[in-house]
């Protein structure tokens, strides 16, 4: 099913809010329709005031089902006609499903953070569990770690007010009184036992914020950290538990996962966890940078001009042939003498594969021949965008004549070199122009002039 085809049988789905320009849910929802092959769009519909109208005309206007952001989660359920129990505890609601009469109400934050630590191998039952913040958040945070049957819940706030309010509130709904308010400055209360620690504030958010809690003893207590922040991609609390090799995450995954989740209520269906995954990297590509490939034949500066680019953007370096050769504990060379040639091409598109569905903000080098498939051409267009990189026979003659780790290069003289490296300059151009976007001539061009075309 393709994106750009609407018809008259086209089903929407909806977000409503203020603001929602700056929604990644669109993504989410309209890349799982497109996996799945449902003939449905996701839009953003920026509702300022009278959410009860907007939820009604949606309905009647045949609208499949609505995420709920700010300012409505709370006021929009005077307009539903059911409400799951859990999202009633929780006083908010952000999915919306049609039914008989209207939608009903969920709150898929809650089950969206359960899954992205069930992921992680985090199971809250029995747990110390320490929740930083008491804010509108923190609510589904401490409602699924007492549905999760944490041991105890240490509910820290700046103020003890908002603090003991957010207990009060869920406290009756579970049994034991386990929620656990604290002022932030009281932290030397928590019991010293390993802990599970979620921050819940918006610390994290801007340049120079700081933490809720800056003592580093503090932070010995965790054994997990995770971070409902998820732009930027490192924040405060995470460098924080990272300096310390507490295993920890932001909150990506359970954006991706509570929309998943009101996905699954929508359709009636379970998304895999392959297909997650590959929405994750769809979502990281596009908050933290997307990947550059440089194709293009040998001693055509792939890698020199790769890593020099990497590093001026900030993003991670990857040579595939380096990479394969790291994997198989050989060089390609010696791939090409003992399993030949087609092993080596196989091992490049399963590399692909991988880059496919894991690389972000990475500049990728490959190996010469690695377009040759056509497999590979289209997966490298998944992986990111692709430049080919070019050079004269006399220049790559020049730059490859002394290179003996290079097998399809195996020549008696420099005529022969010459003829093999023109040959297949002429046989490959059509592979190299049909994989890439674009196309820079490297001849008489040092790095720095290719690093500056290739990012102005």
């Amino acid at each position: 099913m393709s994106l750009d085809l609407i018809t008259g049988t086209t089903g929407v789905l909806g977000l409503i809010g203020n603001p929602v320009r700056h929604t990644l849910s669109p993504l989410i929802h309209n890349t799982l329709s497109e996996e799945l092959g449902q003939d449905l769009r996701y839009l953003p519909f920026p509702v300022e005031e009278d959410v009860t109208a907007a939820v009604r005309g949606a309905y009647r206007l045949g609208i499949r089902g609505l995420n709920v952001t700010v300012p409505h989660k709370t006021a929009v359920m005077d307009s539903l006609v059911d409400i799951d129990e859990k999202a009633r505890i929780i006083g908010a609601v952000n999915t919306l499903v049609r039914t008989e009469g209207g939608y009903k109400g969920y709150n898929t934050d809650m089950p969206g953070l359960g899954r992205a630590l069930t992921q992680r191998g985090i199971h809250l039952a029995g747990q110390q569990v320490i929740v930083l913040g008491a804010g509108g958040a923190s609510r589904a945070v401490c409602t699924l770690a007492l549905s999760e049957g944490a041991e105890s819940v240490y509910l820290l706030n700046r103020t003890i007010e908002n603090a003991k309010a957010l207990a009060d509130d869920l406290n009756p709904h579970f049994p034991g009184k386990r929620l656990k308010p604290l002022a932030a400055s009281d932290y030397a209360k928590v019991p010293r036992i390993p802990s599970i620690m979620i921050q819940c504030t918006s610390l994290g958010l801007h340049e120079g914020d700081g933490l809720l809690i800056d003592d580093d003893d503090f932070y010995h207590l965790a054994t997990y950290g995770y971070d409902l922040v998820y732009n930027p991609a490192v924040t405060p609390f995470l460098r924080k538990c990272e300096g310390f090799g507490i295993p920890a995450d932001n909150g990506l995954s359970m954006l991706l996962y509570q929309g998943i989740i009101a996905y699954e209520l929508w359709m009636g269906i379970s998304v895999s966890e392959q297909l997650a995954e590959r929405v994750l990297t769809r979502l990281k590509r596009r908050l933290y940078g997307e990947n550059v490939v440089l194709v293009g034949y040998m001693g055509c500066g792939k890698s020199t001009v790769g890593q020099a680019l990497a590093e001026k953007t900030g993003r991670t370096f990857l040579d595939t042939d380096a990479a394969i050769e790291e994997a198989e504990d050989c060089s390609i060379r010696e791939i090409f003498e003992s399993e030949g040639e087609e092993t080596f091409r196989r091992m490049e598109t399963e590399l692909l594969r991988r880059l496919a569905d894991t690389a972000v903000n990475t500049v990728i080098a490959t190996g010469g021949g690695i377009v040759l498939r056509e497999e590979n051409r289209k997966l490298l267009t998944k992986i990111g965008k692709v430049i080919w990189l070019s050079a004269s026979p006399e220049t790559t003659l020049e730059r490859v004549k002394s290179d003996s780790a290079r097998p399809l290069l195996d020549s008696a003289s420099v005529q022969e070199l010459d003829d093999k490296i023109r040959s297949m300059l002429t046989s490959r151009g059509p592979a190299y122009s049909a994989a890439s976007g674009c196309k820079i001539d490297t001849d008489g061009k040092s790095v720095e002039e290719i690093v500056r075309i290739l990012t102005d």
